[in-house]
């Protein structure tokens, strides 16, 4: 274990002034490496890009192959396992060894795999990979060892499917077709054995060309030529006929003994021929299947085959049942399709009652049973991607109760009908025997503008409420979404608060959703609030003028939040100078007007929307804070910071990124942000100036001057001294890159001073960007919390209460014309300044704040002042500060969180949900009491927890808090209050992090990050000591840095594809629980029994049984060559071998259960010989009887 001593934030700090000496004080870090080990733990939704099929019949298992190399396998609902070659070639073909336990997978690399499915995590025991030839086909018969191998040149390899060795046995194409032809007859595109006599091998070539070829003679007994191109053939049960499928949309039906010509040729979707005129061109057929019934007639299924006149029409799958034709259209391309039969043998009546259809972007299960063939309800999550994913929420361990609380208003909502009432037919498998002991939600957000909320607990997830965020809009025209957008409902940020329920949304379109949880409806008008989000700095034209420009932050950047006449009407906030109205615009979507109907559910509760700024779109947004005690929600984005009262429908503050800073801007604004803004009009630069004096004389309190060492770092120490110098500096031309000259160190009063922190070597555009264009600096992380804001030490701050008909507001927020001074804004300015002095000349305490992090690496600390809760909240303002700390990193900030002086994570504050409907009957005792007690209950825990053992003294004050934040560069630990860097780290040099958060796991806490070079990392908290460096995955796509999301118990989360979400685990203990949490494959099922053949038929058609162990065996035809093929020996068994370690008592049990039944069978048999011996005993003595009786007479005597 790792002991932290705070003697070490001493070392190597460079401030003037030596800090007061500290008490020591040891945090002990549990964490080790033995704790964390990264593994994927499960894949959900749609298989992507698709390309092959299979089913087993008896263990009832899907299996879907995809373009990147990857095996998806189902069963009921719950059981689900993703499997993945080591290469990413596309899996051609899936064929079951059905009842086996195994799978048989085809490659575009031309290598065949046999996977063992009887492991929860199966893996590939035999690999043959072809040297010469192009794999274009392959069939295993039913209960066959030995699979026939079709290649691109037309020869047919037979291959051992236990040891995956090759047969000397081999059908050359030049053999089989008649010596008379002169062509090649193409690629084997079907191979199929005869369902009554295995000794017949159909083959179908690419150009028509089909053989029946008789594996005991070797040769081809019969020819059969098709006019057209051949894509599939299928057999009629009973082997006497077959059928062809063909690239102009016909159908062939062939006699097996009549090779000369078909007995039918039909097109089911052509017009018939008239004379003299050619058929109905059609679109190729691509796959027939043929199963029988006991009763009725059989079914002819088929894929597409439409005129090509109708090709504007969807994808279809063609039914036909005697005269009956019914065309299912699908919303995809069909891939693939597979009748669903109760038997596995290929010569008995299939009975299909249903058909499993892969389309390209969905799975389609069709009930064959029901008239009209309605489609199952699909119960897996393959609707992740029913709309694009565009990002990604992870919640573990959350409150219990919101599981079911999602679950009642989404059982609620509106049911598709239309489907079948029967079961899923797929139903295989079996759930694992333990589950996660803590509930999990992922929330996805897509590009529609919907919300999915599914239940991620233990290995499964199943959608629980789904919401639509564009109903609050109007409609936009179909030919005319957006100007800017091509989703402009697409979501990008997410935040919710799990003990609130309130959820908070930020759209493309400059739109941020506020939400709260409301389980009865209701009919409200929606408010709405436009804020103008935008930066400008001055022209640099003319450095010989002498005019102070006005201030360019619009109005609503104004402190306070409430007029005095109760909670005000929501109004826009836009700049108030006729230029500025000139300028600004409207938001990108309008907000329907009048009552809206509010299901249960999430209701919308403000919507917040940036407007258009000289015709350009407001950015989007890169984060998003809620804070439900404080009542505030806060984004940003590259043009700056926005904080939004939601009790009262409010703007507190509407800020560029620089004008945060105030006079501590390290950087020189290189260029404007508008360079089309116009130079302001005469006689604005008194106004400024006489603003800039108003604003010295009524600055917040906050605004003080730290003289610890000579340097103002407050961004509001603006004075009127400095007036001049602010005039000279703003007009004086500045090079277009270069850092502040100022002797402040840039990590404030609590940063290094190192030459390091000096370079700013970048990786990435946009917020990854450079320092030339330092005026696009953004807002890039943001968090509320209870800390510190001030440096310890006393301060000599002078404050100064203003009249009640002045305009009021701090040094650094400039004043609007409308906003006047009321005895409520005077008593919460009394409030802010109690508050203030406490914070600043006794005892430190935690008071609310606001946590800054800006795509440069600044942190910035903005001070709330917050009226009592009750009925003063509802009507008095909040009053937002700047605290004066500025902290810098290398790298845009990503992460920031807290910890108490016992290194554990300090949750945010927080309003717990109450039902509406308990909560207004007890308005009077509680509203004004509960939730009041709550906070000060809270308040006094938290302050509790970050109290030193040894109570302090405004002269010797220990640190109880510390603050982690990580770049994309770099991560520290700053102590608070002193605001001195305990602990620092360079987390990489040649790449950047693209996530990183606080996590618990093992009952401590750790940072977590994702760098773009594929690397998960962990770091101990406060040491930042190194505990996990694991080359997980290559960012080969921005899809996985934009949705990486990482949760508590060392959780996270990531879109691998468009429609695939992949869950890891960084803990170890998880790692172990795993294999009895996966599901199982394979359950031991008896085979289904066989078709039992009449006497007379037996009598008159005997097919020759084949031993093909003679055929294909070494001893017959040899050893193939080492040049076709290589065999490669997988892994399969050594991992089967780790793999049901962890269950070898439940092995036990199933084998002496199997032992069991075995014993019962041998005991039935036993019973059943001797009741036969019995039996043959009497009928021998009967038959002695007769002879006796008989035995003497003459033939005329019977």
């Amino acid at each position: 274990m790792k002991k932290f001593n705070f003697k070490k934030v001493l070392d190597g700090l460079t401030s003037s002034s030596a800090p007061p000496a500290k008490p020591e004080t040891e945090i002990t870090e549990t964490l080790g490496s033995e704790h964390f080990q990264v593994s994927k733990t499960v894949r959900h939704g749609f298989p992507y890009q698709p390309t092959s099929m299979a089913y087993d019949p008896v263990q009832h298992i899907l299996a879907i192959g995809c373009k990147s190399g990857s095996i998806r396998l189902f069963g009921r609902p719950g059981v689900d396992c993703h499997v993945m070659h080591d290469n990413d070639a596309a899996v051609l073909q899936l064929i079951f060894l059905v009842n086996e336990g195994a799978l048989v997978s085809v490659c575009s690399d031309d290598s065949l795999h046999l996977w063992n499915l009887r492991q929860k995590r199966p893996a590939i025991l035999h690999s043959l990979k072809y040297n010469r030839e192009r794999i274009t086909y392959c069939h295993l018969p039913f209960q066959s060892k030995w699979l026939y191998i079709g290649t691109e040149r037309g020869n047919v390899h037979i291959a051992n499917i236990e040891s995956f060795v090759l047969s000397g046995y081999v059908i050359n194409w030049n053999k089989a077709i008649e010596l008379s032809q002169r062509t090649h007859p193409g690629p084997v595109v079907s191979l199929s054995d005869n369902p009554t006599d295995s000794s017949k091998l159909l083959i179908g070539f690419e150009t028509g060309m089909i053989v029946q070829w008789d594996l005991k003679t070797k040769t081809a007994e019969c020819r059969y030529s098709c006019e057209q191109t051949l894509h599939s053939l299928a057999w009629h049960h009973e082997g006497k006929q077959f059928m062809c499928s063909h690239a102009d949309g016909s159908l062939s039906v062939w006699n097996y003994r009549s090779p000369g010509k078909p007995a039918q040729v039909f097109q089911p979707h052509g017009h018939p021929a008239q004379k003299g005129s050619k058929p109905e061109a059609c679109r190729p057929i691509m796959k027939v299947a043929w199963p029988t019934q006991r009763t009725g007639d059989p079914f002819i299924v088929f894929s597409d085959g439409l005129p090509y006149e109708r090709s504007g029409r969807r994808p279809c799958i063609t039914v036909m049942q005697g005269k009956s034709v019914t065309v299912l259209e699908m919303e995809y391309p069909v891939i693939n399709f597979l009748p669903v039969s109760s038997t596995p043998w290929p010569n008995d009546f299939q009975d299909p009652y249903a058909i499993i259809v892969l389309l390209e972007n969905d799975l389609v299960v069709i009930d064959l049973t029901t008239p009209g063939y309605p489609c199952f309800q699909n119960p897996y999550p393959m609707d992740l991607h029913e709309s694009p994913v565009t990002c990604c929420t992870y919640y573990a361990d959350c409150p219990p109760e919101m599981i079911p609380a999602f679950y009642t208003v989404g059982s609620r909502q509106q049911k598709k009908t239309g489907f079948s009432d029967k079961n899923w037919p797929v139903k295989g498998g079996e759930w694992g025997t333990s589950t996660c002991s803590y509930p999990e939600i992922i929330i996805t957000g897509h590009a529609d503008g919907s919300l999915k909320f599914w239940d991620a607990s233990a290995v499964t997830l199943q959608l629980l409420y789904k919401l639509r965020t564009s109903k609050i809009f109007e409609k936009q025209p179909l030919n005319q979404s957006t100007e800017y957008e091509e989703d402009p409902f697409a979501i990008v940020k997410i935040a919710m608060c799990c003990e609130s329920r309130i959820l908070c949304v930020a759209g493309t379109s400059g739109h941020v959703i506020v939400y709260r949880y409301n389980k009865v409806e209701t009919t409200v008008e929606v408010p709405t609030l436009e804020i103008a989000l935008v930066y400008e700095v001055d022209d640099l034209d003319s450095p010989d003028t002498d005019q102070i420009p006005p201030p360019m932050p619009p109005p609503s950047s104004s402190v306070g939040s409430a007029g005095s006449g109760g909670m005000p009407s929501p109004s826009p906030h836009h700049s108030t100078s006729s230029e500025g109205a000139e300028k600004v615009g409207s938001p990108l979507l309008k907000v329907k007007s009048g009552p809206q109907k509010m299901v249960p559910g999430y209701q919308v509760d403000l919507c917040a929307q940036l407007v258009t700024v000289e015709g350009e779109p407001p950015s989007q947004i890169l984060c998003l804070a809620i804070n439900s005690l404080y009542g505030l929600m806060a984004f940003g984005n590259m043009q700056g910071l926005a904080i939004v009262d939601i009790i009262q429908k409010t703007t507190l503050l509407n800020l560029g990124t620089p004008d945060l800073y105030g006079s501590a801007d390290p950087y020189t604004r290189a260029q404007p942000r508008s360079p089309q803004r116009k130079k302001p009009p005469a006689g604005l630069g008194d106004l400024g100036e006489a603003q800039a004096v108003e604003q010295e004389r009524c600055r917040s309190p906050t605004a003080e001057r730290d003289e610890s060492n000579g340097v103002c770092l407050s961004p509001t120490g603006t004075t009127r001294k400095k007036l001049a110098d602010i005039k000279r500096n703003r007009n004086q031309p500045r090079p277009r890159m270069s850092k502040a000259h100022s002797t402040a160190s840039m990590e404030g009063n609590g940063g290094d001073a190192d030459s390091k922190d000096g370079s700013f070597s970048r990786s990435r555009s946009s917020s990854m960007s450079s320092l030339e264009n330092v005026s696009a600096e953004g807002i890039n992380c943001l968090s509320f919390t209870e800390s510190y804001t001030r440096k310890t030490g006393p301060s000599k701050s002078r404050h100064r209460r203003p009249s009640k008909e002045q305009h009021v507001t701090p040094a650094f927020f400039p004043a609007p014309a409308s906003y006047m001074v009321t005895p409520e804004h005077c008593e919460a300015f009394d409030h802010h300044k109690r508050k203030v002095q406490q914070t600043h000349f006794l005892d430190p305490v935690t008071s609310p704040c606001l946590w800054v992090g800006t795509t440069l690496g600044s942190v910035l600390v903005i001070v709330l002042n917050l009226p009592p809760q009750g009925d003063q909240r509802l009507t008095q303002p909040v009053i937002v500060s700047p605290s004066g700390t500025i902290l810098r990193l290398k790298g845009a900030i990503l992460a920031m969180s807290f910890l108490d002086c016992n290194g554990m994570t300090i949750p945010p504050l927080y309003a717990k949900w109450e039902d509406p409907k308990k909560k207004d009957e007890n308005r009077e005792s509680k509203d004004g009491q509960s939730l009041n007690q709550r906070r000060g209950w809270q308040q006094l825990q938290h302050l509790h927890r970050q109290k030193a053992p040894s109570s302090p003294t405004t002269e010797t004050i220990t640190d109880r808090q510390f603050v982690v934040i990580c770049s994309e560069k770099q991560a520290k630990v700053i102590s608070l209050p002193s605001q001195t860097c305990a602990y620092k780290l360079n987390i990489t040099e040649t790449s950047f992090v693209c996530k990183a958060d606080v996590v618990s796991i093992a009952n401590s806490v750790c940072l977590a990050c994702f760098l773009a070079n594929g690397h998960i990392m962990t770091f101990s908290l406060p040491s930042l000591r190194p505990l996990l460096d694991s080359d997980f995955l290559p960012l080969a796509d921005m899809r996985i840095a934009q949705t990486f999301s990482f949760s508590n118990c060392g959780q996270a989360l990531y879109l691998c594809t468009p429609s695939e979400i992949q869950r890891i685990t960084l803990a170890a203990d998880t790692c172990e629980s795993l294999q009895e949490m996966l599901c199982e494959l394979f359950l031991p099922v008896d085979t289904p029994e066989g078709p039992k053949q009449s006497f007379f038929k037996g009598l008159f058609s005997s097919p020759s049984i084949v031993d093909k162990e003679e055929l294909f065996g070494e001893a017959a035809s040899g050893k193939a060559s080492r040049s076709v093929a290589k065999h490669i020996p997988g892994t399969g068994g050594i991992e089967g071998v780790k793999a049901e370690s962890g269950s070898a008592m439940a092995e036990v049990q199933k084998a002496r259960m199997a032992l069991v039944e075995r014993g019962e069978k041998l005991s039935e048999l036993e019973e059943r010989t001797e009741a036969l011996k019995v039996g043959s005993e009497l009928y021998a003595s009967s038959a002695h009887q007769v002879m006796e009786k008989y035995k003497n007479k003459k033939w005329y005597q019977l």
